[in-house]
């Protein structure tokens, strides 16, 4: 694939029917955007092949499961040199599903999943601050998620 290649309107289309709904069948997609079939299929893998689109993903209803806490957890490290190894530790605990290298007041921050305050107080006390390099941390607990979106793909 060219690395020159530059995603067109109907790839950006195709990439927004995506958003919408990633299981959505190609040729409805084609319906859709007034093509052929053979045409979003090929689309769609030289987008894959580009790297632009990566795999499919389920969404799934935390709150249903009795995952009834989310946290944003900035954390401070003792030294920056520990960076690599604390990132190594985070990502065997499963109740982290983001962490963000940031520049600012803290030089990571978390995003993580727990059933309740219980389980959170016991994943920071046992888990995390359990982590030699982690100098502290600060808790922002979520009351909820007013936005949450993917980026637009059409210009």
């Amino acid at each position: 694939m060219s690395e020159n290649y530059q995603i067109d309107t109907v790839d950006r289309q195709i990439l927004s029917q995506l958003l919408e709904d990633a299981r959505i069948p190609y040729l409805e997609i084609a319906r859709k955007l007034i093509v052929s079939g053979g045409t979003i299929h090929q689309r769609i893998d030289k987008l894959k092949k580009m790297g632009v689109l990566e795999g499919s993903k389920a969404v799934i209803n935390l709150s249903k499961l009795g995952y009834d806490v989310t946290v944003i957890l900035g954390i401070h490290l003792k030294s920056s040199r520990d960076l690599n190894a604390v990132i190594e530790k985070l990502k065997k605990l499963p109740e982290i599903v983001e962490a963000h290298y940031t520049t600012g007041n803290y030089a990571l921050l978390l995003k993580l999943h727990t059933k309740n305050i219980q389980d959170f107080h016991f994943f920071l006390a046992n888990k995390l601050q359990a982590i030699d390099a982690i100098q502290s941390t600060e808790s922002f607990i979520s009351l909820s998620q007013p936005i949450n979106r993917d980026v637009p793909v059409l210009e």
